[in-house]
């Protein structure tokens, strides 16, 4: 199982690296753009920050395939070992293909059903990001979906890992990870409810009152 941080905020990540056994970071545009950090500057840091086993998503904002597989270059020209992001829509399949050919490891990013995800498979991505909560608030079953896309990649591209995005809460992170998906990436305040319990923190406080009270605080 694999397990990624989804952020662009360097104190986020330099905190919750040292706590959780992560394999690396993703990012989207949205979330840089909140960063407020040119790419340039921002994956060196992250790199710095998660070490160099660790792997780098980031994603491409050109909407044809030829432009694609042009940034998705220069992208890995930052960091040769990046993950490139790349949106499952007609030309993206192309990028994808391509990418595939040349060499670049590729992400099937904004995956709303299955069979999107699959075709992103085998047109050569390694790795499938479906949007759990997003399909949920579509009016769809984004645990269902991850379930019937994990059984489709475990047929047909095996090749492939399902890496579940897009959580609300904790309960659909763990729901993923039942329904068979090997990797998840969570967002910041998801993988602090993670670890930070009101019952956990009072718990720890009774504690070490009753050992005080008993014994002092030498």
């Amino acid at each position: 199982m694999e397990l990624y941080l989804d952020t662009a905020n360097l104190t986020a990540i330099e905190r919750l690296s040292r706590q959780f056994p992560l394999q690396g970071v993703t990012t989207n545009p949205s979330i840089v753009a909140a960063a407020g950090i040119a790419l340039a500057e921002l994956l060196p840091a992250i790199r710095a920050l998660v070490g160099p086993q660790a792997r780098l998503f980031t994603q491409v904002l050109a909407e044809q395939a030829d432009a694609m597989v042009i940034e998705a270059q220069a992208l890995r020209r930052l960091d040769p070992d990046l993950v490139i992001k790349v949106p499952v829509c007609g030309e993206g399949l192309v990028a994808i293909k391509r990418l595939t050919l040349l060499g670049i490891p590729t992400l099937g990013t904004a995956v709303y059903s299955p069979m999107q995800g699959l075709l992103a498979a085998l047109a050569g991505a390694v790795y499938v990001a479906p949007y759990v909560n997003r399909i949920d608030a579509q009016g769809g079953n984004g645990i269902a979906s991850v379930r019937e896309l994990q059984q489709l990649l475990s047929l047909h591209a095996p090749h492939c890992q399902l890496l579940a995005a897009s959580f609300k809460t904790p309960r659909q992170a763990l729901d993923c990870l039942l329904s068979g998906a090997s990797a998840i990436t969570l967002p910041v305040e998801v993988a602090e409810q993670m670890i930070h319990s009101p019952a956990v923190d009072a718990a720890l406080v009774k504690f070490r009152d009753d050992w005080q009270q008993a014994f002092g605080t030498e």
